[in-house]
């Protein structure tokens, strides 16, 4: 509800009070909200749960459910669904594939740190530890959480650290759209070297009705990407942006990862797999494109760093209808 200060002005003085009272009201009921436990931190937007963020004892930070327009799930639940969170329990979990253990709803990770594997949980594990945070704030626009995370070797070196930045906008329930950076730091001591591939790194594992295919059975999901490739075509080419959508209770929706052209290696290249991993690689170049390619990867110097900045745009329809293209290029103008 929105009024002016001149209408506002010939209103009696007991109706302003009301009105005023109201409008605080409402814009408090509308915030985005972060609430923090031991091991979480809860995110509404307007008093419905939008997500979690888990940061301790797990073997890399994560957000868990992802509720899209309508509420609808929109990331698969294993394993999460395993020891769900006491904040969220899936209405009926449908029958899911319990392959790659590692595919946490959404998350961020590489696999080849140093020669090390932060991207799988299968034999020797490597860990992101979550250290401190740095900010977590709610607010009526939009809500912030700042971290501070260490590359952990399963011998207990730091690799390198990250600072992450988590913004989730208030935004109309036809769409949910939230902003992940993160700083790739070096220690002071030593370079660190992301080597060249496919495993990684800004990724999510849509819901397993949203799929390209099951199997060789087709699925009823699509991949596009700004480049106008589509479905199977879309693994391993670079590109802007790519979207993922399918049905999710008989609703399409779909979630795009736009790619900020500022970020080194832009358009990055996409790990989009028919089975529902999609993940944005800015490393991974022979990874997808062969060993005759150049060589991929970047190396950060001793004590310098590297950002990333993703767009995270949760949308009802398809890449068409939700105007993702005119998403991206608003988007990439900041």
């Amino acid at each position: 509800m929105l009024m002016n200060v001149r209408t506002l002005s010939r209103l009696k003085p007991g109706l302003q009070i009301v009105f005023i009272l109201f409008a605080c009201f409402t814009a408090g009921a509308q915030a985005v909200k972060l609430m923090q436990s031991d091991k979480t931190i809860r995110v509404e937007i307007n008093g419905k749960l939008f997500t979690e963020y888990f940061f301790k004892d797990v073997p890399r930070p994560y957000c868990y459910p992802l509720l899209g327009p309508e509420e609808l799930p929109m990331t698969r639940n294993w394993p999460m669904s395993a020891n769900p969170s006491p904040d969220y329990v899936p209405k009926a979990l449908p029958t899911e594939e319990h392959d790659h253990p590692h595919h946490r709803s959404l998350w961020f990770a590489y696999g080849d740190v140093n020669g090390m594997d932060f991207w799988a949980e299968e034999k020797v594990w490597h860990k992101i530890v979550h250290e401190k945070f740095l900010e977590v704030k709610s607010g009526d626009d939009f809500g912030v959480i700042k971290s501070r995370n260490n590359w952990t070797a399963n011998n207990g070196t730091i690799v390198c650290t990250d600072e992450r930045t988590l913004r989730v906008y208030n935004r109309p329930d036809n769409e949910r759209l939230f902003d992940f950076e993160i700083t790739l730091i070096a220690p002071k001591d030593k370079p660190v070297k992301f080597g060249d591939t496919k495993e990684g790194a800004m990724a999510t594992r849509v819901a397993e009705s949203m799929r390209l295919s099951h199997g060789k059975k087709p699925g009823e999901g699509h991949i596009v990407q700004s480049t106008g490739a589509r479905d199977g075509a879309a693994w391993g080419k670079r590109a802007e942006w790519t979207d993922y959508y399918g049905p999710v209770n008989g609703k399409t929706v779909g979630i795009a990862i736009f790619d900020h052209p500022k970020n080194p290696n832009h358009p990055c290249w996409w790990h989009a797999r028919d089975y529902g991993l999609f993940a944005a690689n800015p490393f991974g170049r022979r990874g997808y494109e062969g060993k005759n390619a150049p060589e991929g990867g970047l190396t950060i110097p001793a004590g310098k760093s590297l950002t990333f900045r993703y767009r995270f745009y949760l949308h009802e329809g398809d890449e068409k209808s939700a105007k993702v293209a005119e998403h991206f290029a608003d988007w990439a103008k900041q």
